[in-house]
């Protein structure tokens, strides 16, 4: 089917679906409505290349969170993703609903670069054991990491010998050693030659940004009255106003209806009880489930971030260089900590810019919190304290 003519099909189908409905919410009602009685479930589709089973779609109301859909991967694990995550099968109804919806929230109708999964275990394709291959990292366990080549929806299990050595979200160059399947499922061995971070390359579907308001700095406290104004304060002021966003939050699993199943709070109740292999796995499922979940990132930062900031600032700057996907070039708004939704893109933010300051890199560390300070001038994670110090050159202190 030509484009023009597939468009124009979707386009119907849009008309069709909205008819009724009058505004964002009851139009998202309607498309779940769709979903409901046009899309058979459980359906055989894909996320992030990986095949999963499609147990129910749903929507909770929330215009900003849009549709879900509860998936279930081959282990038997359930999570949840945004609808428009999920790529069905090709040529078949069910996806011309899925088209539909992502046309009409303004994405692509099919992910560019996405695998449709028929759900079927295949034979790996045969990679070249002579040259060097390019995987994107998911997560990684004690003996073996899950990546997907980066010049397509491949999902491998990855056995080397220096496992430590990848992080989420970054490329792994790595020379291939062996290739086989094992239970339908494809392995590679290898030796990990470099590693890199390059957040357009992944071909991630960039975080949503809501714009939720005006922030005024004329309407923001800048201290007592008489008290003088700040040298970091200064520029904001003089910049007057500008629009506020908050920014799409990405959580597989947790459910809004059962506060039990934030698997961020289950990730620190490990950690409070000393499990940090459990915290671990946790977050790298996260991970796995959805390279966007910018919390798994700035928690695994701070998992290792008190004995190994070389480490940690590779985590933290995962997750901020994949929300910084989100502002493209010359972004001007604000990103408050109000908006709870902006948090995790402001923890990898603070972070990053710790291990910058620990690891003696001032000026870049100096320069990142300038930048929270531009996006977030309330300041609630306290880098105004600490910006002159990163700027003089002055020691990382432990307090």
């Amino acid at each position: 089917m030509k484009r023009n003519d597939q468009d124009n099909e979707l386009d119907g189908l849009i008309g069709q679906i909205t008819a009724d409905a009058n505004g964002e919410a009851e139009q998202l009602w309607a498309f779940w409505r769709a979903f409901r009685d046009g899309v058979r479930v459980p359906c055989e589709a894909s996320v992030i290349g990986e095949p999963v089973q499609v147990v129910k779609f749903d929507f909770n109301g929330n215009p900003r969170r849009g549709l879900t859909a509860v998936c279930r991967r081959p282990d038997g694990a359930r999570y949840v993703v945004a609808a428009s995550e999920v790529v069905l099968p090709p040529g078949t109804a069910d996806e011309r609903y899925s088209a539909a919806y992502r046309k009409w929230i303004g994405i692509e109708p099919v992910p560019p670069g996405s695998r449709l999964a028929t759900g079927r275990k295949t034979a790996a394709p045969a990679l070249s054991l002579d040259e060097p291959t390019e995987l994107v990292v998911l997560s990684v366990k004690q003996k073996a990491a899950r990546c997907r080549l980066l010049s397509g929806g491949q999902t491998f299990t990855f056995r080397a010998g220096r496992l430590w050595d990848l992080v989420p979200g970054e490329i792994a160059v790595v020379k291939p050693g062996k290739q086989w399947t094992y239970s339908g499922n494809p392995y590679l061995s290898g030796v990990i030659e470099a590693t890199r971070l390059d957040a357009k390359a992944l071909g991630l579907v960039p975080l949503r940004l809501e714009e939720v308001g005006v922030w005024s700095p004329a309407e923001h406290y800048w201290g007592e009255e008489g008290d003088p104004i700040e040298d970091w304060a200064k520029p904001i002021i003089a910049r007057g106003p500008r629009p506020e966003y908050e920014m799409e939050q990405v959580l597989p699993g947790f459910d809004v209806e059962d506060p039990f199943s934030d698997p961020i709070g289950r990730s620190n109740d490990c950690l409070d009880s000393s499990d940090f292999d459990g915290a671990y796995k946790i977050l790298m499922e996260l991970c796995e489930a959805d390279l966007r979940c910018l919390d798994a990132h700035s928690h695994l930062g701070n998992v290792v971030f008190g004995h190994r900031p070389k480490d940690a600032i590779r985590h933290y700057e995962a997750g901020f260089r994949i929300g910084e996907l989100s502002l493209g070039e010359g972004f001007d708004g604000v990103l408050p900590w109000g908006w709870i939704d902006n948090r995790p893109f402001l923890r990898c933010m603070h972070g990053f810019g710790l291990c910058l300051w620990r690891l003696e890199r001032f000026e870049e560390a100096a320069g990142i919190f300038g930048r929270m300070l531009w996006l977030n001038p309330s300041d609630n994670q306290g880098v105004r304290f600490i910006i002159d110090e990163a700027r003089a050159r002055a020691p990382w202190r432990d307090e």
